[in-house]
């Protein structure tokens, strides 16, 4: 079984590769069923969480025979991890031969969730953010947040990154990082003007508050929320679901799991009928995405399995052949 750690996934991954590899999983298809959920409740802190996401190829839609993969993700979530310098979450994911079962890589799971979950946004925005979006706004300054900048830069000429967080010095770690990279990036303070000055505003946290205030948005935003996971986290207001054109990653997840859906559907600011489309929708061309150069569009995702199945299969086979070892 090989081993892979978060430096061979940086080494063999790139964005624009990723995002059609995603795109291609998404047309495709893959079993995955309803992922575990188990709260991890502490006596001397925020509770955790443990996610497990299993997935395996559908061959009936592909309509190959061959073996294949099966995949699982174990992911721990722990808030209380940010205050003793660590990342929040943790995680591995495992692949498995199709056919025989056998392991055939243990994957770093955190990494391989940071490059999949950034992809899908973008993936999502080469659908739904304007052509000429170029001023993107990402909100949260956490370990995704170089990977959502980096990843929207695949899709759109994006010129100018603003980076917004609660803790300003963090924004600026991060800003300070990517504009190493040669990108234009810089800390800002003013959340409200931002959001008005955005053409995609891409927000990673873990906010139980709105932070993106449907009142400021302004006609062609699109708007990317990927932070929250459970039903009680939001990220965006009733007011920017209200103006915006919906859509998610997949609807059992989001309407099931996204606090920015399940809170809206509730208050009634959102009708399950007006969840325009998912990726499998988008992809397979069976709903269109942004129609006007003014409308605003909304993409919530939670995160799927087949894209970490997708990454997976695509970090083994880069590291290891397309055959893969012993095969």
């Amino acid at each position: 079984m090989r081993m892979i750690d978060a430096g061979e996934v940086d080494r063999v991954l790139n964005f624009a590769g990723l995002i059609e590899t995603l795109r291609e999983a998404f047309r495709d298809g893959a079993v995955q069923p309803v992922r575990h959920h188990h709260t991890i409740e502490r006596p001397d802190g925020a509770s955790s969480t443990l996610l497990l996401m299993p997935a395996w190829n559908d061959f009936q839609r592909a309509g190959t025979s061959d073996g294949g993969f099966v995949g699982v993700k174990i992911v721990t979530v722990s808030p209380d991890n940010n205050a003793i310098g660590k990342p929040a979450v943790m995680g591995l994911y495992l692949l498995l031969d199709g056919r025989t079962g056998e392991p055939r890589a243990l994957i770093d799971g955190q990494r391989l969730t940071q490059w999949r979950t950034a992809c899908a946004s973008a993936l999502a925005a080469s659908y739904l953010a304007r052509e000429d979006a170029s001023r993107l706004l990402v909100i949260g300054a956490g370990a995704l947040a170089p990977f959502l900048a980096k990843a929207h830069s695949a899709v759109r000429p994006i010129n100018e990154i603003r980076i917004w967080n609660r803790t300003p010095a963090n924004a600026g770690r991060v800003a300070e990082a990517l504009s190493a990279e040669g990108l234009n990036a810089t800390a800002v303070t003013d959340l409200a003007e931002e959001i008005g000055r955005a053409d995609i505003i891409s927000s990673a946290t873990i906010s139980t508050d709105p932070l993106i205030e449907g009142r400021h948005l302004r006609p062609g935003t699109h708007v990317d929320l990927v932070g929250g996971f459970t039903p009680a986290m939001r990220e965006a207001d009733d007011e920017a679901i209200r103006r915006a054109r919906v859509f998610v990653d997949t609807l059992a997840g989001a309407t099931k799991e996204a606090g920015d859906i399940v809170q809206p559907l509730a208050s009634g600011a959102l009708s399950k009928d007006a969840i325009v489309s998912d990726l499998f929708g988008l992809t397979r061309s069976e709903k269109a995405g942004r129609e006007t150069g003014g409308e605003i569009t909304l993409f919530k995702s939670v995160g799927a399995a087949l894209e970490d199945l997708a990454a997976g299969i695509a970090v083994y086979r880069a590291v290891d052949g397309p055959a893969g070892p012993d095969r």
